[in-house]
């Protein structure tokens, strides 16, 4: 079979072809549109990248293709909403997501303490703004990369 050259680097086109080695049907769009239950033509459109699928038609192909990854790129990518609030998620191997996450979270024992004496009093003073927003990227660091192992957990690759 023939691989897409103009679809080659769109995620729902890439999800579909990993999900073709275990699902003949999805090596081709018209087989896909069966199991997706898209019309072929519109599944064309979105794997070229013409059009943005509905949040339904992405829920769809996560399921068909066994595809967690696939929501996430739509909120962080595509979605109005989430654009610039969802982080995008590329987990590499459950290997490099643990260390990751053993890395992030050395001092986080020191980031609650310093939020804790922040908080004390309701308020963040001028002074303490600096170690809060500090303290605070360090937590979203967190919680992307518990996110990114959830991820690789979901999924059927680990």
């Amino acid at each position: 079979m023939q691989k897409a050259t103009k679809a080659a680097g769109n995620a729902y086109y890439t999800a579909r072809m990993r999900a073709a080695t275990y699902n003949d049907l999805l090596n081709s769009r018209e087989g896909a549109a069966e199991v997706v239950c898209i019309d072929r033509t519109r599944l064309a459109n979105i794997e070229l990248g013409n059009i943005t699928p509905h949040p339904e038609e992405v829920n769809l192909m996560e399921n068909a293709y066994n595809a967690p990854e696939l929501p996430n790129y739509f909120c962080s990518q595509q979605c109005p909403l989430g654009c610039g609030r969802v982080d995008r998620l590329q987990p590499r191997n459950l290997e490099s997501a643990a260390m990751k996450i053993e890395r992030v979270t050395r001092d986080i024992d020191e980031i609650t303490q310093r939020i804790s004496d922040i908080a004390e009093d309701g308020k963040i003073t001028p002074e303490e703004r600096p170690v809060f927003d500090t303290s605070l990227e360090k937590l979203r660091a967190v919680k992307k990369s518990i996110e990114e192992l959830i991820l690789i957990a979901e999924s059927a690759e680990y």
